[in-house]
């Protein structure tokens, strides 16, 4: 009697940054097999991983507790066959995958293979396939255009009655309208604010900029649904110095928390964006190629200034700060640029505001749990408008263990400082 091996992946639908149990059974005991997955992204490129797996003495493989022996991953790891995704052979160069639509799930299609195999997967039939759906947004989220005022953004509103806190939510200097992150936020119960901010980079003046953003602020902050108070920003790379900035020089706003991702101070005082651009056009003399030609941008702010205009006032910054950045990152100089930061803050006595986090031989990108690692990619300069491929740095496993951590404290920090605390007057049990 031939008996048909049982793949199964759970849950079949989850939220991106929810673990996943991949088991397969009814296989013979110690049977070499090859679990691969498989993705077609919005442009219709194929992303791939794979672990070797050798079943027990019951015939089974379980992903979360066997360890992978080879392939795109090693060692257990319940999310390899996601964080280690890479482009299929022959794909185009520097791909990056990133959700366009928030309002569709990314399919994933995992399947088990005869024997250790590293190519041809779509040539030969698996002996067992199942399909799990990955979603940046829950059941319950609402999804709302904003085109008022000339500001571009999307607004995601959790599920249930509110009020709830609100996140401004920024990406970097690739510009366009990136909603992905907040569309999760949302979905862990924030009013989040994705922003198109670069299309404005016209502003002529640098209170041009700033009235721009406290409007930005007002926006989310007047909605219904949020608490007026308990509003943070978030940005990563260009929109962490926009954070910065926001929060040490905008009059009328004071954000609650703010969470800085790869990004840095070392932003000329009261000058504009497009004269910003200008300041990085002299300094593009610093930026190196690798050998393979990608660029690298980190020594074009090194060594981090001394002199205080070309460097957001730290110690005007009265809300909590957490930085979030990884020691690989080729793209900026996260750490020097955090480093002097806490020197700013502690000579001005706000450093207990400060928490940094630094993770090992991460890049520059950390982004929600289990996004694939892209150690390079393609990308336009915003102000030349040049393709380059650009490195962004990390080592494919250290930086899925970064994102994943980082998303975590990410997380517990916004509810620290932005979910209203239960009444402090408030008898407390005792047993």
């Amino acid at each position: 009697v031939t008996v048909t091996p049982i793949l199964s992946v759970l849950p079949t639908r989850g939220l991106v940054d929810e673990k996943f149990k991949v088991a397969l059974e009814n296989l013979p005991p110690r049977f070499p097999v090859t679990l691969h997955s498989l993705h077609q992204s919005e442009d219709k490129d194929y992303w791939e991983a794979f672990g070797y797996y050798v079943s027990d003495d019951r015939g089974r493989v379980t992903v979360s507790q066997d360890a992978s022996l080879g392939g795109t991953y090693t060692g257990a790891e319940p999310m390899g066959l996601l964080w280690s995704m890479r482009p299929v052979p022959g794909s185009r160069t520097g791909l990056r995958l990133r959700k366009m639509d928030v309002q569709s799930p990314m399919v994933v299609l995992i399947s088990a293979y005869k024997g250790h195999v590293f190519e041809g997967f779509r040539e030969q039939p698996p002996m067992a396939s199942a399909v799990t759906e990955r979603w940046y947004m829950a059941p319950g989220v609402q999804r709302i255009d904003i085109r008022e005022r000339g500001v571009k953004g999307t607004i995601f509103i959790p599920q249930g009655p509110g009020p709830f806190p609100g996140v401004l939510d920024m990406w970097g200097g690739g510009g366009g309208l990136v909603e992905y992150r907040s569309a999760l936020l949302a979905s862990h119960g924030f009013v989040s604010m994705a922003l198109d901010y670069l299309s404005f980079e016209t502003f002529k003046t640098h209170n041009e900029c700033l009235s721009y953003f406290e409007k930005v602020f007002s926006i989310i902050q007047q909605h219904p649904q949020v608490i007026k108070d308990r509003v943070g920003i978030c940005g990563l790379s260009l929109g962490a110095t926009v954070t910065l900035t926001m929060a040490a020089y905008c009059k009328s706003i004071s954000p609650r928390c703010c969470v800085c991702i790869s990004g840095s101070h070392v932003f000329p005082s009261g000058v504009s964006f497009a004269e910003v651009f200008q300041f990085k056009e002299m300094d593009m003399g610093k930026a190196r190629l690798d050998e393979q030609k990608r660029v690298i941008w980190r020594d074009m702010i090194l060594p981090i200034p001394t002199d205080p205009q070309r460097k957001v006032a730290m110690g005007r910054i009265k809300c909590p700060l957490l930085l979030v950045n990884g020691d690989d990152d080729q793209n900026w100089a996260t750490v020097e640029s955090a480093e002097d930061m806490a020197k700013m803050m502690r000579a001005a006595g706000n450093d207990h505001l400060l928490t940094t986090l630094t993770y090992h031989d991460a890049g520059h990108l950390i982004e929600p749990p289990y996004t694939p690692h892209f150690r390079a990619s393609n990308f336009i300069v915003q102000h030349s408008k040049q393709k380059v491929v650009m490195l962004w740095g990390g080592q494919t496993k250290p930086h899925a263990d970064a994102q994943e951590d980082s998303w975590e404290k990410i997380l517990a920090f916004l509810r620290q400082h932005l979910y209203p605390c239960p009444s402090s007057s408030l008898p407390q049990a005792k047993l």
